[in-house]
């Protein structure tokens, strides 16, 4: 069964960090372009980090750039997103998602059930 779950929102004050985890399973992280994406109410939907299958390439979105960092376990096929220097615009729910296009062209099919981020001033 495909499925991505993630977890390690909260509450946390401007300047602080989170590290969000996106368990997969029925996809192999190691062959898969992931990406994390937010939803803020009232706001378009947002990419904010990518990773390509081969764990080397990333992309982000200007907003996060230099404070954002989206990673794996393989062992744990597991997808990371490490957030520091947290800012009140970062408040949003946080979804993980799973490229289904072979060639990493953006066709996230697949979606978790996204984890609250809030942050304070």
């Amino acid at each position: 069964q495909v499925q991505l779950v993630e977890s390690g929102g909260g509450s946390v004050q401007a300047g602080g960090s989170l590290r969000l985890s996106c368990g997969v399973s029925g996809y192999t992280v190691s062959t898969t372009c992931m990406g994390w994406f937010r939803q803020a109410p009232g706001k378009e939907r947002e990419r904010v980090a990518r990773l390509r299958a081969d764990g080397i390439g990333t992309g982000y979105a200007d907003s996060v750039k230099g404070r954002f960092i989206i990673s794996r376990d393989k062992a744990k096929n597991t997808v990371y997103l490490q957030m520091n220097n947290l800012k009140p615009e970062d408040n949003a729910m946080y979804y993980c998602a799973a490229d289904c296009s072979s060639t990493c062209s953006g066709d996230y099919c697949t979606w978790g059930q996204g984890t609250q981020v809030t942050v304070s001033s």
